[in-house]
């Protein structure tokens, strides 16, 4: 079973092999670096900053070279005691992504900058000092894991060593250790911030990371979360994805103007999430023998919660899927939604079939981002590479090691959060969450930290944060301010 998290159809255009694949083609590697100095303005202060953009090579114990995998890292310049200044080691998902989008988007002291929630513009696309960077509060380091980016395996090292969940969580925190080390910063304060499958592999590593190397986080971010993939797996005999993605319907439902009278929005997601946990998953629990009155009145709950017709869901059993919402909530428009962010709007080439032909939220941020970044690690960060930087891999993606997770069908790392945090008490995790995030909704993140199983005193460790944009909430305004609010403000704790 294929577990798309981020892109989605853009993986059938992205999936060109990585460049040196096979071990018999692949030269020797050193580590690279690059080191340039930077001013942004952040909340009225001016912060200078070193940026470092280059490679650390991971060796087997011989001391032969494994991977070479590529990192920026931005320190702030001028800070006397780095033991007391936080570090955060930042990553993507995908899996197969590399870490463009924190970096570009919301975390890096420059950021892509383009009109939200439209269709993309043509070249050249913005590109501006980030005055809601976190490098006022944290030293950063972005890391692209092997197959992404300029990462690469390397000497003998097979691809599928490093293409896994386990596997990804051990190369990833090898670099983290080796980078502390080099850079002398064990006893500063640190954190894990990981979007989409970033967030499945933020939970695994700190985990692995405290029990093998000893490394203690003060807190992990996690920006559109999944951890357990049972909440977003239309599988066949799973009904839990029905229940926890209604409210994200429902949301992009009310953007589009399919509630009439439109409603506050809170509370009527509110009223939704009730609606969810109680008669409708009820109505799936029966299964067979749900009652035909009680079957209407679900239907024609459901059609007035997503804005679609009753026959529709009746059609489909009280069961719409990702891939029919997003087809059917503009079918008389002829236009479609976005997974990534469903307030995006797509054209296909008519308005008939079951879903649409590319995510448009994908599709909009795709071309400024991997603009952005091949010019600005060139132009501005003095690091040269002539090998492709892969922003979004479909080759890592398509042969991912999903494994069985702690003896189950679906991965679930809910449990590796939840054991790292009984060991350290004193760990803090935030959650961000977008309202129109098709990909990680919401309601699915609240079922899978309701069913953490932490104790009482520990849940008060768990903040979550809400916007009214998708799975990059940072690519809109208000939302990219509100965030890094709410991540000063957690770091600070």
């Amino acid at each position: 079973m294929r577990h798309w998290i981020l892109g989605l159809a853009a993986f059938a255009i992205l999936g060109a092999a990585v460049a040196a694949d096979k071990p018999a083609d692949r030269p020797a590697v050193e580590p690279r670096s690059s080191s340039t100095k930077g001013t942004v303005n952040i909340g009225g202060q001016r912060v200078a900053y070193t940026a470092t953009a280059g490679t650390l090579v991971l060796k087997t114990d011989d001391g032969k070279p494994r991977a070479e995998l590529f990192y920026i890292a931005y320190t702030r310049d001028g800070v006397a005691d780095r033991s007391k200044r936080p570090v955060t080691f930042t990553f993507n998902g995908g899996p197969g992504s590399s870490s463009v989008w924190l970096h570009l988007g919301t975390f890096g002291p420059r950021r892509v900058d383009f009109a939200d929630a439209v269709q993309p513009a043509p070249p050249p696309y913005g590109f501006v000092d980030n005055e809601h960077s976190l490098l006022d509060v944290t030293d950063l380091v972005f890391i692209d894991p092997v197959g992404t980016g300029y990462s690469r395996p390397a000497g003998e090292a097979k691809a599928e060593e490093f293409h896994g969940v386990t596997e990804d969580v051990r190369s990833v925190a090898e670099f983290i250790r080796r980078w502390t080390v080099e850079n002398g910063r064990w006893n500063s304060p640190k954190y894990l911030a990981g979007e989409s499958y970033g967030t499945t592999r933020a939970a695994g590593l700190v985990d692995y990371l405290q029990d093998a190397e000893g490394m203690f986080f003060n807190g992990v971010i996690l920006v559109s979360s999944i951890l357990n993939f049972q909440t977003a797996r239309f599988d066949p005999g799973n009904d839990l994805p029905y229940i926890t993605f209604l409210p994200t319907y429902a949301a992009t439902a009310w953007y589009h103007g399919k509630i009439q009278p439109k409603p506050a929005l809170e509370p009527f997601l509110e009223e939704v999430r009730r609606f969810a946990e109680t008669e409708y998953a009820q109505a799936l629990m029966l299964g067979a023998r749900l009652p035909a009155a009680q079957e209407q009145a679900v239907a024609a709950k459901l059609a007035r919660y997503m804005g679609v017709s009753e026959q529709f869901v009746r059609n489909a059993n009280l069961r719409v899927n990702i891939f029919r919402f997003t087809k059917e909530l503009l079918r008389d428009q002829r236009r479609t939604v976005g997974r990534l962010d469903s307030r995006y709007v797509g054209i296909d080439a008519d308005a008939a079939g079951e879903r649409f032909e590319h995510d448009p939220s994908y599709t909009a941020i795709l071309g400024p981002y991997t603009a952005a970044l091949n010019d600005y690690v060139r132009r501005e960060l003095k690091f040269e590479d002539a090998r492709k930087y892969e922003i979004l891999s479909g080759q890592v993606n398509q042969r991912w090691n999903w494994g069985q997770a702690n003896g189950g069908s679906f991965v679930n790392v809910g449990e590796n959060l939840r054991r790292a945090m009984s060991k350290n008490p004193h760990l803090k995790v935030h959650v961000a969450n977008g309202y129109y995030d098709l990909a990680t909704p919401f309601f699915a993140t609240e079922y899978t930290f309701d069913h953490l199983g932490l104790e009482p005193a520990l849940r008060g460790n768990v903040t979550m944060s809400y916007y009214e944009a998708g799975h990059m909430m940072y690519s809109h305004p208000e939302s990219l301010e509100k965030l890094k609010r709410e991540l000063a403000a957690f770091i600070g704790r």
